[in-house]
């Protein structure tokens, strides 16, 4: 059965925009008719997110949905290596299953870094064999970012291997190569790597794209490169994406959200909604991004080409959300991961040192950036053990193996803000540690506890009072409906916060501090990691 929408149409591919009708069947666009009558709201394809994880918004692919269709997103491309890290296949299959139980359409790309570094201990490792397996089901039509960059320049066995898996199957290979520059970039680029998500200049997104990669500007909870891309997404065609975004962006808004930050910031509307539509859509060879027969129906009713605020939106013909509110039932399946590891104690948070002073490395923070600065810093020595100091931001950081019973890993990182209190995570990018920052080492070890006790989740350890998110599918999320995550993890910020912490969102930062292929400075399961250097360093550099 046939039926009719009518509004100004948005043609992304010719870039005009005309009032008219479009007739769909069997959830596909049968005719586009442009017509003399007058509309005061617009018809666009349905919005695109072509690079997200969705274990980053803290819910299961179909709590996702609930979230994102309602602001007008029909479709995304998900990397699910988050879970990929904790459980392999077993995890990635969870996430299929549970996105096919919605109207949202859920494209997957196959994890290609699982573990994302050979100098961390994840809970599963994918090989050729998997990938290959992964990239010949119809779901999946990509390669995932090959993060572990300077093994593909270094041309890895296994890393190429990987690669021509991805060209046998003729998909596409997504890249991530932050600051990679020069000769670097071209050996990297020319092992078909297409695309890279992780400038945070417009100079740097100039060079790659000058060498043929597709850039994807992204706009993320923790990352946010958007307004310094303007220069270049005003005059280059791009990809919106946002990589990660947690539960509470995402209901203030999703790639609308992007869109109208692009707007207001310069660019084209209709320039900017390629990037949202059809630019990601013709990457991946995806049956949509566009208001035109034979592509799929999916098309979202809005007020204006500023805001983007949707009214109605369309999946395969089907009306599926309107003015806000989703119009489809959400019943997603729980899948507990357990922690069976042995409790910890304040000693295991602490570093020794000789001497009434040592020299110490630092993680700094940069605001809105993943990536980190290596600082060094004199800090006090007491009992033999190196003490932070809240005068210069300093506080203790830690990653815990979640896997194994394992020495603790210890660090320094400025830019918390903390001045009592811990806050813990089993969300560390990517495999997944527990990981840890805090004034005492008693506060940290009551929160990792508290972590290891309920299967994984965000902890606020203040005054000895641990108040929590509990994130029991694999320790990265749970299937409480969305509003009630956003309560939830709004009231452990506003605890941070009350503690002294001055960042936005400190779950999303923390959790990319143990992301080894991020510069400068990180700390992973095994230690402190430079990774301009690829290489473990040193806490302490000297005594004194």
């Amino acid at each position: 059965m046939g039926s009719l929408i009518e509004g100004n149409i948005v043609d992304v591919r010719h870039k005009r925009v005309f009032p008219g009708r479009v007739e769909f069947e069997n959830g596909l666009v049968k005719s586009v008719e442009e017509v003399s009558a007058k509309y005061d709201t617009y018809l666009i394809p349905g919005l695109i997110d072509a690079h997200i994880h969705i274990e980053s918004s803290l819910t299961v692919p179909s709590r996702f949905a609930e979230a994102v269709v309602p602001h007008g997103t029909t479709a995304v491309v998900t990397d699910p290596h988050e879970i990929a890290n904790v459980l392999g296949m077993q995890g990635i299959d969870y996430m299929v299953k549970d996105s096919k139980t919605v109207p949202l359409r859920v494209y997957f790309t196959a994890p290609s870094c699982v573990p994302a570094t050979p100098f961390e201990t994840a809970g599963a490792a994918l090989g050729p064999a998997e990938i290959e397996q992964l990239l010949s089901r119809p779901e999946f039509v990509a390669l995932g970012e090959m993060m572990n960059y300077p093994g593909a320049i270094r041309k890895d066995p296994e890393v190429i291997s990987k690669i021509d898996v991805a060209k046998k199957l003729a998909k596409p290979i997504d890249g991530h190569a932050p600051m990679v520059t020069g000769a670097d970039l071209k050996e990297y680029i020319g092992l078909g790597i297409s695309t890279d998500h992780e400038c945070s200049s417009a100079e740097e997104a100039r060079e790659k794209h000058d060498l043929g990669m597709r850039i994807m500007v992204r706009q993320g909870s923790a990352s946010k490169n958007l307004i310094p891309l303007i220069p270049f997404a005003k005059q280059n065609e791009f990809i919106l994406v946002s990589d990660d975004k947690n539960v509470s962006d995402l209901l203030a808004g999703h790639i609308d959200r992007t869109l109208s930050l692009a707007v207001a910031s310069g660019v084209d509307p209709l320039h900017a909604l390629r990037a949202a539509t059809i630019n990601p859509a013709l990457h991946y060879g995806l049956p949509i991004g566009a208001i035109e027969p034979g592509l799929a129906a999916d098309i979202v009713r809005v007020r204006d080409l500023r805001n983007f605020e949707a009214e109605e939106v369309y999946i395969g013909g089907e009306l599926v959300a309107a003015n806000g509110i989703p119009k489809f039932e959400v019943k997603p399946k729980e899948m507990v991961s357990q922690f069976i590891l042995q409790r910890r104690t304040p000693s295991d948070f602490e570093i020794p040192a000789a001497g009434p002073m040592a020299e110490v490395r630092v993680i700094g923070l940069i605001p809105d950036e993943l990536t980190t600065k290596h600082l060094t810093a004199t800090l006090m020595v007491e009992n033999g053990k190196v003490m932070p100091n809240l005068e210069q931001d300093i506080v203790r950081i830690a990653v815990v193996n979640r896997y194994k019973d394992a020495p603790v890993s210890n660090g320094f990182v400025k830019g918390f803000g903390l001045k009592r209190g811990s806050i813990a995570s089993s969300v560390a990018h990517d495999s997944h540690n527990i990981i840890v920052v805090g004034v005492q080492s008693e506060e940290m070890a009551v929160a990792v506890n508290a972590l290891i006790g309920e299967s994984g989740g965000f902890c606020v350890n203040a005054d000895g009072k641990c108040s929590m998110l509990n994130l029991r599918v694999a320790g990265l999320m749970c299937t409480r409906p969305v509003s009630e995550v956003k309560r939830m993890l709004d009231s452990l910020v506003q605890k941070a916060k009350e503690m002294g912490c001055a960042l936005e969102d400190p779950f999303m930062t923390l959790s990319f501090l143990s992301l080894l292929v991020i510069p400068s400075l990180k700390i992973g399961d095994r230690g402190l990691f430079d990774v301009e250097d690829f290489q473990f360093v040193d806490v302490i550099i000297r005594g004194r």
